[in-house]
């Protein structure tokens, strides 16, 4: 009781007078420092879930990105796969233009994989009029010739077959040869030169045209190795295909233009184009 009167006292005092204001400012500056301990765990558990709340926000706005960027991944290769199929027709269409007067696109289904063997499959057979010992090219050079004829697909031989010849010329100065496969996706031989032919490296060796079944003047390949070894009957000659044989996708059938039709064959040249001389 005398507290409670004691205390009414000095709220009186204090509201009539502030005598007890100093007295208040002191306490308030005692009582803070516990005031903060006891609010520290409700503060604490605060800033806690806050921060999880923002870690787990954070983590699934980092997951759907994540996702949209391999999904954006794969639309861009997809952009891509298609900008190189369409550079690549693109450069089948525009070769078309120089050696025929009738071509169709063709696509790869497989591809022969035995040793010195040099053969792929395309989606064109005899219902699209592909006819055997038809030609095909890329955009760089010949490729090969059909040896087998279905009714919707048919068999290619690469010009890297080690029983393909196809009669080619020097472009520099006409010089007429053979160029045989090897069976190495890269190389092909050229046989029976004299050593005083005039072929260096560097040449290009180009369809000669005779037998009227590669169009004349297309690339074959470029000579890279030409040995010339008094000892030995011929020059050792070596050339790389031009065409893409190991990376096309798409190949040009070909179909003779009038020229070649009217033009009369060269058996010695056609038997050339199919198989090496015995």
């Amino acid at each position: 009781m005398v507290l409670v009167i004691l205390s009414s006292l000095m709220m009186t005092l204090d509201h009539r007078q502030n005598h007890l204001e100093g007295i208040r400012s002191t306490l308030s500056l005692l009582i803070y420092p516990l005031q903060y301990v006891i609010n520290l765990p409700i503060a604490a558990t605060q800033w806690l879930d806050d921060s999880l709340s923002s870690r787990e926000s954070l983590q699934e706005e980092n997951a759907r990105l994540k996702r949209q960027n391999t999904l954006f991944k794969a639309r861009l290769q997809t952009l891509q796969s298609l900008k190189a199929e369409n550079q690549r027709l693109r450069e089948l269409l525009q070769s078309s233009k120089k050696v025929s007067e009738r071509v169709l696109i063709a696509e790869l289904l497989s591809v022969d994989l035995e040793p010195f063997t040099r053969q792929i499959v395309i989606n064109k057979g005899s219902r699209d009029e592909a006819y055997l010992g038809q030609p095909l090219v890329d955009a760089e050079g010949v490729m090969g010739q059909i040896v087998h004829l279905g009714l919707f697909s048919s068999t290619a031989m690469l010009i890297t077959d080690a029983n393909h010849a196809i009669p080619v010329q020097v472009n520099r100065n006409g010089l007429r040869a053979i160029a045989m496969g090897t069976g190495a996706p890269d190389k092909l031989d050229i046989p029976y030169l004299p050593i005083s032919a005039d072929i260096v490296e560097g040449d290009l060796l180009t369809t000669s045209g005779l037998g009227g079944r590669f169009p004349a003047g297309y690339p074959v390949a470029m000579v890279t190795e030409v040995v010339k070894d008094p000892t030995l009957p011929y020059a050792v000659v070596s050339a790389m295909p031009t065409a893409r044989l190991e990376q096309a996708r798409e190949v040009l059938l070909l179909w003779p233009t009038t020229q070649q039709k009217d033009a009369p064959s060269d058996t010695a040249g056609e038997s050339a184009a199919t198989a090496p001389p015995s």
